[in-house]
């Protein structure tokens, strides 16, 4: 399953600049993950400060 972003997002940014395929971008008060576009890598999980990406 794809990664999702829970609302414990502080929208650092952080994922976005880690994900290898561009898949994270900024949403509407935190970022968003496209489903079609993750590799489920765990990248943005282990670079969030707060733990905020997880899988889905």
């Amino acid at each position: 399953m794809a990664y999702a972003i829970s609302d414990d997002c502080i929208s650092c940014g952080a994922c976005a600049a880690e994900c290898p395929v561009g898949a994270i971008s900024e949403g509407d008060g935190k970022f968003e993950i496209d489903a079609d576009v993750c590799i489920e890598c765990g990248a943005c999980e282990a670079t969030c400060p707060v733990g905020a990406p997880a899988q889905a």
